[in-house]
């Protein structure tokens, strides 16, 4: 008997996006399962972000198809859209924390926005989410301003997991931070992700951040996906494009294109 195939958390067939005559996605096709760690990687200006914000749909595509769990999102508006969104968490780059909350506002914020829960109680669950992330419960009063790089990361973490998504988004976790804290941060997200059992889609040129938490790897160049697979196969992939960026080379096809621009 075949099993029954499984349908993609998130599946991209042909993704196109352009601003003005400039094209960023040529035309993206990827697949990530349901509890799986895919990290995107690129250089600046590959199409990474690009391809975040058309899943969160914060950017229309020209054309082709983003499904999650088998159901269209493109061109999904109002009550619908909604829907989709509130099976996402999202770890900012630079932490997007608001400076006139609390941390403990930060991270229930979105409970609170939805009247899902009263303060007293948002206040208890930010609190546990601080737990999560190794952070004490008088982290909880403080403003953003009073926390280092590396404790904004961790609230950006709490308040990414604090609504139990299906899925959490990563944009370049990493930024900013030396190579210990950067080191804490993906072993958090590696024990969340597990923990929780979410889909996670990371977008990263950290290697170090590759190596921890990814499952399957994809590498988009020039607006698409050149290679997918495994962790394992990213240091024997064979492709001169991955070997180049892996290795952080100024010498190979990435900079013979970059010469020709």
């Amino acid at each position: 008997m075949t099993p029954k195939s499984v349908t993609p958390k998130i599946s991209l067939k042909n993704l196109h996006k352009q601003f003005g005559p400039k094209t960023v996605l040529d035309s993206v096709n990827l697949d990530i399962m349901p509890g799986e760690s895919m990290v995107i990687i690129g250089g600046s200006g590959s199409g990474k972000s690009v391809t975040l914000k058309c899943i969160l749909g914060l950017l229309h595509p020209e054309s082709g198809s983003i499904k999650v769990d088998g159901n269209e999102t493109v061109g999904l508006i109002g009550s619908n859209r909604k829907k989709i969104q509130q099976k996402f968490g999202m770890l900012f780059q630079g932490g997007a924390l608001f400076d006139s909350l609390q941390v403990w506002e930060n991270i229930s914020f979105g409970l609170l926005a939805q009247r899902k829960v009263n303060r007293r109680d948002a206040r208890e669950i930010a609190i546990e989410n601080l737990r999560l992330v190794g952070l004490s419960p008088d982290v909880a009063k403080l403003s953003p301003a009073e926390l280092s790089g590396g404790m904004q990361k961790r609230v950006g973490l709490a308040r990414a997991i604090a609504s139990k998504p299906e899925i959490i988004f990563f944009d370049e976790p990493t930024t900013g931070l030396d190579p210990i804290m950067a080191d804490v941060i993906n072993e958090l997200i590696l024990q969340r992700v597990k923990e929780m059992g979410v889909t996670a889609l990371t977008i990263t040129h950290d290697m170090s951040s590759v190596r921890k938490i990814a499952d399957k790897v994809a590498m988009i160049y020039d607006g698409n996906i050149i290679w997918t697979g495994s962790r394992s196969e990213v240091d024997n992939s064979g492709n001169p494009y991955i070997e180049q960026f892996i290795h952080g080379r100024a010498d190979g096809p990435i900079q013979m294109e970059i010469l020709k621009a």
